[in-house]
C-alpha cells in the first residue's frame, strides 16, 4: 500500500508556527498566578485539565508557587493553605461550590485569600451569583483568555464542547463572542486575513463579533501568514457527523475517545495490566501515516512497516565494532520508538476489529450507504427497528434514527409514531425529552402536511383552486419526499457514480472517508467556495437556509498585499464541533489541491459526542 500521503498533486505550503498560542496561553496564566504572591493551592476544574496540561505542566505551576493541585469537585475542601485559587469554566454550579467554601470559611472565622480564574472569559451570570452568595468582595475574579488550544500542525481547538448544546439547542449566544475573539486571536497572530467566507447564522454572527474587534483595535501593517477563513455551522451538515468513521483516527476516537489529543489504550492494547496514555499527532511517525488512511489499509501498512523494522534491526549482523558504536547512538533508541508505536496501533487495530465484528459493522454501513443513497428504505427501517428492539445501543439506535430522518426529510407521520413508541419501549420512557431536543434541532423530525412541494404539484397549483391543492399535496404526501438532503446530494454530487468497487488505496476524492459512499457535505462547500466564491451555488444555499456570506477582509489601506503562499493556507473553523472524518476529508483535499487546510473548532465530535448533549432522561 501506498500511503495517501504520497500522492501529492502539488506541493502544500508550509503551515504557521501554532507554539505561539501556546506561549501566549502559557505567559498569560503565569501572570495571573502571580497577582496572588505566595504559596496557593490550585483547583482546577475537570474539563481543564487535559488543556492546561498541554500548556504548562506541574513543574512549570510549582515554580509559580503553586503548592498542591486539586480536581474541582462538588465535596468539601481539604486544603489548609490560606490562598486558594479556583482554574474554571464560567459555570453556575461551580461558581455556586466556590461559594459555599467561602461561606462555610467565614462561619468559621478562617480568614483565606480567593481568586478565581475563569477561563477563557467570565459571564455576567457568574458574577450575579457571587453577588447573591454574599461573597462578592470576598473574592477576586479574572479571566484567563485561553481560546485556542493547537492539537497539531494542522488542528485547534477552543476545547468547548458545550458550545453545541448551548448554542444551537438552547439558543444561548454567550459563546459566539467566544468564538469572535478566538478568530480575532487567529488574526491579531497570523492575519490580517484577505478573504472570509462563511454559511450558517452564527457563523455570521461570529464574523460580525470578530469585525467589531477589528474595528475596535489597532491595525498594524504585516505580512499575512493565511490568507484565507472559512466559518461553518454544524447545523449546515449534521449527516456527515451521524455517519460511521471509517478513517482510522476516526476509529480511534469512537472506540477509545480522543481527548485533547491524548488517547488512552486499556490492557487489552498494552498487553500488560496497566492503562498507557499515547499523544497522537504528527510527531509519531507510524500513526501520521496511517491516521487518515480507510481502516481496510491500515493492516497493510503496519505488516510494511513491521517488515521494513525488521530490516533495519537486521542491518547489525556482520557489523564491527564502530558500526556497532554509531548503530547504537544514532538508529537503535529511533528503531525501538517506532517498534513500540508499530506493537500499540497494531494491538488498537485488533481491538477496533474485535469491537466492530462484535457489532456487524458491515451489516451497519450497508444500511447507512442505503439511506444515503436513498435505497431500500423500508429494509433500512426494518433494520432500524431491529438495532432498537435488541437494544444493541441508545445512541447507536438513536443515530440511525436521525440519519433516516435528515435523509429522508424527516419521517412519514406512521414510521415516526412506530419507530418512536418503539425507542421508548426499549430504552425507557425518560427519553421523551430527547425525541423534543431532536426535534427542536431538526434531526430527528415528523413530516407534516404540505411540507414537500413537488415541481408537478407547482404546476396544478396555478391551474386550481387552493382547497383543491391541499388535497393534492396530502396525495402528494404519500408518495416518496423529496428532501433537501436528495437535492443537495444532486446538487453537489455527494454520492459518487462508480463503475465496480471503489479503489480505496488510492482514491479520487473525499468520498473515500466514508468507504467512497458519500462525499461530506461541509468538506464539499469549502471546496466549491474555494474555487468561485457562492457564484452559481444559490440553489445549494437557498437549500441549506442561507446566512452564506463572502467578504473581502481590506483593512483601511484597501486591498491587503498578501504572499502567494499564504493564499493557500486556509482556516476552516468549525462552529459545534468537527469530526476526524471531516479532517481526513480537508487534509486530502490539500492534498490534491495544494492547499493547508488549518481547521479551527469549538470541539472535536462524533455521532456519540453529538447525541450524548442532546439526551435528556429528565422524568
Amino acid at each position: 500500500m501506498v500511503p495517501m500521503a504520497l500522492n501529492s498533486r502539488r506541493d502544500a505550503p508550509e503551515p504557521p508556527d501554532f507554539s505561539h498560542l501556546k506561549r501566549l496561553a502559557r505567559d498569560q496564566l503565569i501572570y495571573l498566578l502571580e497577582q496572588l504572591p505566595g504559596k496557593k493551592d490550585l483547583f482546577i476544574e475537570a474539563d481543564l485539565m487535559s488543556p492546561l496540561d498541554r500548556i504548562a505542566n506541574v513543574s512549570t505551576l510549582k515554580q509559580h508557587e503553586v503548592d498542591k493541585l486539586y480536581k474541582l469537585e462538588n465535596k468539601p475542601i481539604v486544603s489548609t493553605c490560606d490562598q486558594l485559587c479556583f482554574l474554571i469554566r464560567p459555570r453556575i454550579h461551580s461558581v455556586k461550590w466556590i461559594a459555599d467554601i467561602v461561606n462555610t470559611d467565614k462561619a468559621a472565622g478562617r480568614f483565606r485569600r480567593y481568586k478565581i480564574i475563569f477561563s477563557p472569559q467570565k459571564f455576567y451570570a457568574c458574577e450575579t451569583i457571587l453577588e447573591e452568595q454574599g461573597i462578592y468582595g470576598d473574592v477576586s475574579c479574572d479571566e484567563w483568555e485561553f481560546y485556542l488550544l493547537p492539537l497539531d500542525d494542522d488542528l485547534i481547538s477552543l476545547e468547548l464542547p458545550e458550545f453545541f448544546r448551548d448554542y444551537f439547542l438552547e439558543g444561548d449566544q454567550r459563546w459566539v463572542s467566544t468564538a469572535g475573539k478566538a478568530l480575532h486571536l487567529l488574526h491579531s497572530v497570523y492575519g490580517p486575513f484577505s478573504k472570509v467566507y462563511g454559511i450558517g447564522r452564527c457563523a455570521k454572527m461570529t464574523y460580525e463579533t470578530w469585525r467589531e474587534f477589528v474595528e475596535d483595535g489597532e491595525q498594524r501593517p504585516r505580512q499575512p501568514e493565511v490568507g484565507n477563513v472559512f466559518l461553518i455551522d454544524r447545523d449546515v451538515d449534521f449527516v456527515t457527523s451521524l455517519c460511521s468513521q471509517v478513517v482510522y483516527e476516526g476509529l480511534v476516537d469512537d472506540i477509545f475517545r480522543i481527548k485533547c489529543g491524548c488517547v488512552e489504550f486499556g490492557p487489552e492494547v498494552t498487553s500488560s495490566d496497566k492503562s498507557l496514555k499515547v499523544m497522537l499527532n504528527s510527531s509519531d511517525k507510524v500513526f501520521s501515516e496511517i491516521r487518515n488512511e480507510h481502516f481496510s489499509n491500515v493492516f497493510g501498512f503496519l505488516s510494511q512497516k513491521a517488515k521494513s523494522l525488521q530490516t533495519a534491526y537486521d542491518k547489525r549482523r556482520g557489523m564491527d565494532i564502530q558500526q556497532m558504536k554509531m548503530f547504537v547512538s544514532q538508529e537503535l533508541k529511533g528503531l525501538k520508538q517506532d517498534h513500540r508505536l508499530l506493537s500499540l496501533h497494531i494491538s488498537a487495530c485488533e481491538s477496533i476489529m474485535k469491537k466492530k465484528t462484535k457489532q456487524d459493522f458491515q451489516e451497519l454501513l450497508k444500511t447507512e450507504h442505503c439511506l444515503l443513497e436513498g435505497f431500500n428504505i423500508r429494509e433500512s427501517i426494518s433494520y432500524i427497528e431491529e438495532h432498537i428492539n435488541r437494544q444493541v445501543s441508545l445512541t447507536e439506535s438513536l443515530r440511525l434514527l436521525c440519519l433516516l430522518s435528515l435523509t429522508e426529510n424527516g419521517l412519514i407521520p406512521k414510521d415516526y409514531r412506530s419507530l418512536k413508541a418503539q425507542y421508548l419501549q426499549s430504552y425507557g420512557t425518560e427519553h421523551l425529552l430527547t425525541f423534543a431536543n431532536l426535534r427542536k434541532l431538526g434531526l430527528l423530525v415528523e413530516q407534516q402536511p404540505g411540507d414537500t412541494i413537488t415541481a408537478m404539484e407547482n404546476k396544478v397549483g396555478k391551474l386550481v383552486t387552493d382547497k383543491a391543492v391541499g388535497k393534492l399535496t396530502d396525495a402528494f404526501n404519500s408518495l416518496a419526499k423529496k428532501s433537501n438532503f436528495r437535492a443537495l446530494s444532486k446538487k453537489l454530487a455527494l454520492i459518487p457514480e462508480v463503475d465496480g468497487e471503489y479503489d480505496l488505496c488510492t482514491p479520487r476524492d473525499m468520498a473515500y472517508i466514508f468507504s467512497g459512499a458519500y462525499v461530506p457535505l461541509s468538506c464539499k462547500l469549502v471546496e466549491q467556495v474555494l474555487d468561485r466564491g457562492w457564484t452559481g451555488l444559490e440553489e445549494v444555499t437557498r437549500l441549506l437556509n442561507g446566512n452564506e456570506f463572502a467578504v473581502t477582509a481590506g483593512g483601511s489601506g484597501g486591498e491587503i498585499k498578501t504572499k502567494h503562499d499564504s493564499q493557500r493556507i486556509v482556516f476552516v473553523m468549525f462552529l459545534g464541533g468537527c469530526t476526524f472524518s471531516e479532517i481526513s476529508a480537508l487534509r486530502f483535499l490539500g492534498r490534491e489541491r495544494g492547499y493547508k487546510f488549518i481547521i479551527v473548532t469549538t470541539a472535536i465530535t462524533n455521532s456519540a459526542r453529538l447525541l450524548e448533549s442532546v439526551l435528556d432522561s429528565r422524568v
